[in-house]
This record gives C-alpha cells, sequence and structure tokens, in this order.
C-alpha cells in the first residue's frame, strides 16, 4: 500500500508530499503521480516514488495506481477539461482496487453557485457513483490566489475587484496540504466530506488594508461594476473563456459564496489556519528577495 498524490508537481500537490514527509510518513510509502519526472527530481531525491501518468492520457494511469492505495486526486488546474480528466483518474483507481479516494473539490460542493465549481460537482457525483471508499475535501480558496497577484496592486497603489464587501474565509496552500496528508494517513475519514476554509474571513478592503500597513503606503479598494472588472482583466490578458468565470466569481463573493468559517480545516490540521497577514508579509518578502 502507497499514499499516492497526484499532479504532485504542482503547488498544492508538492506541499502535500513535504506534509506527508514531515509528519513521518516514510518516503518509500508515499507515490508521487507526475507528468514530468525531471520536475520531481527532488521527490525523487527525497526517496518517494514516481509514477509518470497524464490526466489527458488515460492509458497512462494504469499503472499509477495499486490495489490498496489510498490516492488524493488533486483537481485539475485547466479549468474546462477537467471532467474528462477526472474521469479518468477515478476509472483507473476503480479497476486497481484503490482502499480509499480523496479529491480536492470546491467550497460548499454541489450546493456551491459559482460557474467555477461546475466541473468539481460532477466529479464529486463520479466519486460517490464509482462505489470507491471518498473523502472530499472541499477547500475555500488559497491566500495565495491573492498574495501572489501583488504586482499590479502595488504598481497602482489600488485593489480593483467587484465583489463589493463580500468576504473570503481564506488559507494558505499548505494548510490545506496538511488537511490533505491528515486525511490520508488518519482513520474515520471514509465517505466523509469535509467543509475546509480559513479561520478568518477578510474582505477585499481590509486585504488594502492590511497591505497599506506592510508596505507604509496608501493602497485603496477600488469596487468597480462587474464589466469593467471583466475589461480589466481582458486587458490584463486573462484568457477570453477565463474572464467570466473571474466576474462570476468576485460576484460570488458579494454574495458571501467562499465567506464560510466552518473550524473544519483548523480541526484536521491541529492547529489555527494561516492569518492572511503571515502570508502577505512573506508575499512582500519574496519581492524584495
Amino acid at each position: 500500500m502507497s499514499i499516492v498524490v497526484t499532479g504532485a508537481t504542482g503547488h498544492l500537490g508538492r506541499l502535500v508530499v513535504r506534509s506527508l514527509l514531515a509528519s513521518g510518513t516514510a518516503p518509500g510509502d508515499i507515490a508521487a503521480v507526475v507528468r514530468d519526472k525531471d520536475k520531481a527530481a527532488d521527490l525523487a531525491a527525497a526517496g518517494v516514488a514516481l509514477r509518470v501518468a497524464d490526466y489527458d492520457r488515460p492509458e497512462t494511469l494504469a499503472d499509477a495506481f495499486r490495489s490498496g492505495d489510498r490516492v488524493l486526486l488533486v483537481s485539475g488546474s485547466e479549468v474546462g477539461r477537467r471532467v474528462p480528466q477526472h474521469t479518468a483518474v477515478i476509472d483507473a483507481a476503480r479497476a486497481a482496487g484503490v482502499a480509499r479516494l480523496a479529491y480536492t473539490s470546491i467550497l460548499r460542493g454541489t450546493g456551491s453557485e459559482l460557474r467555477l465549481a461546475a466541473e468539481h460537482q460532477v466529479t464529486e457525483r463520479l466519486i460517490v457513483d464509482s462505489g470507491l471508499p471518498y473523502t472530499l475535501l472541499r477547500n475555500g480558496f488559497y491566500h495565495e490566489v491573492y498574495t501572489e497577484a501583488l504586482a499590479p496592486v502595488l504598481e497602482h497603489g489600488k485593489v480593483v475587484h467587484s465583489a463589493g464587501d463580500g468576504r473570503i474565509a481564506t488559507a494558505s496552500r499548505a494548510d490545506y496540504a496538511a488537511a490533505a496528508a491528515a486525511v490520508l494517513t488518519g482513520e474515520g475519514h471514509l465517505n466523509r466530506t469535509y467543509e475546509l476554509s480559513g479561520d478568518t474571513a477578510w474582505s477585499f478592503a481590509e486585504f488594502a488594508a492590511e497591505l497599506s500597513r506592510q508596505t507604509g503606503r496608501t493602497i485603496t479598494y477600488d469596487n468597480v461594476p462587474a464589466e469593467v472588472y471583466g475589461e480589466i482583466l481582458g486587458g490584463a490578458g486573462v484568457p477570453a473563456a477565463f474572464v467570466p468565470i473571474l466576474v462570476d466569481l468576485d460576484a460570488g463573493i458579494g454574495r458571501g459564496q467562499i465567506a464560510d468559517v466552518t473550524g473544519e480545516l483548523a480541526a484536521l490540521i491541529g492547529r489555527p489556519t494561516t492569518p492572511l497577514a503571515q502570508s502577505v508579509a512573506e508575499a512582500l518578502a519574496g519581492r524584495e528577495g
């Protein structure tokens, strides 16, 4: 039996592997599913087994899983292609007879009104219908979605969104990775769904205020109409197909769609979630470095 992490060279997958190692899981008990071995050289050097497979090539997934494996399906990053990609993984996991399948979904899952949730909702149904023992990790948003996009904010002195006074209960990627590792190594998680979010919900006005505090500059929140926000995104080079999804996301934030503070993430990782201010500080230090 191995603990198998798909998408292991991505931001979240790599952190899950690191969290497993940090929690004492033997490297030889971890398998990382990757498309490119070269990008996983550090994992291999740590003793983690590599299994080469591609979500877009179902035939490669036949050797990705073994009977009894505990598998984490990290959701694909290519919006619009994720249902066939996830289907291929689920089918391969079922054929192999894995012991459990965990999946990184979206906060509220089948109850979410966000356009971004649609592929997650289909995937959740596929997993439940597969008959595999499962755990649905309904992840809220990551701090890093916002703290890794500070260049235009600092250049113009503005946080620009169309979410009104809506709030977001984010946590760090490392927090969500630690939760996944806890589920993969622990017991009592079969056929359960976790709504995971940060301990504190914040608004974009508060985000701007935190940036002001830490930079010593005046950073304001510019709440613009949805159509203007869409034009700004398009002008910034966001692909046309993704612009309406991001505009819809801000509308959802305005309606409180990702503001839930459930406490379930902190409970799984056994500590408070990482404060937004800490991730802001780390992002600013990284820019200076």
